[in-house]
């Protein structure tokens, strides 16, 4: 197998760049979750402008899996496995690989359409709407697309963190019950 970064998946091996987007991903995701519940739970809107720039970032790792996975193909089971564990993890993979698309797209659809604009650490790359009448207000540019992307954001990361507990549970069986070797493949080994 070639050592290169962008080789492709082995049936026993999985490459440099499907194991280093996997964990990049998902330990973004997480964080962003975790920080999306905070921020609104506890009305942290400093966090806000934080969130939406990795948020962002992240979405550009994210197209490049889908891509990556596109060419490259899903991994081949570590094992043999009853027919509803197939199921299983085929919907469970295709749900974290399509929640992890909608949630930015969402996301900029409620930021954008709310008036509040986006952007990454700074660079602007949709404007605020400013409401010229009340200061540090803005205004909606397109409301029921704003309260469309706020609710598609908020339900669709309700559905990543079942997704990904369903995902952690199902890794684990194949470690500790199973024994094969899908998290050790998944870590390099």
């Amino acid at each position: 197998m070639s050592n290169s970064f962008l080789s492709k998946d082995q049936p026993d091996r999985l490459s440099k760049t499907s194991r280093a987007l996997h964990w990049l991903i998902a330990l973004g995701m997480v964080a962003l979750l975790c920080v999306g519940i905070i921020m609104t739970e506890n009305e942290l809107w400093n966090l806000y402008d934080l969130h939406k720039s990795i948020g962002l970032l992240l979405s550009v790792l994210i197209i490049f899996r889908v891509i990556w996975r596109a060419v490259n193909g899903w991994p081949h089971p570590a094992g043999h496995y009853r027919p509803v564990e197939k199921f299983l993890g085929k919907i469970t993979h295709w749900g974290l690989i399509i929640g992890s698309v909608l949630i930015p797209v969402f996301g900029m659809m409620h930021s954008g359409f709310s008036g509040h604009g986006f952007g990454i650490f700074g660079l602007e790359l949709v404007k605020e709407n400013p409401d010229p009448q009340r200061v540090n207000e803005v205004l909606p540019i397109w409301e029921a697309g704003y309260k469309f992307g706020q609710a598609g954001h908020q339900y669709v990361s309700y559905l990543l963190i079942c997704l990904l507990v369903l995902h952690i549970a199902g890794a684990l069986k194949h470690h500790i019950v199973d024994k094969d070797k899908t998290l050790l493949r998944m870590l390099g080994k």
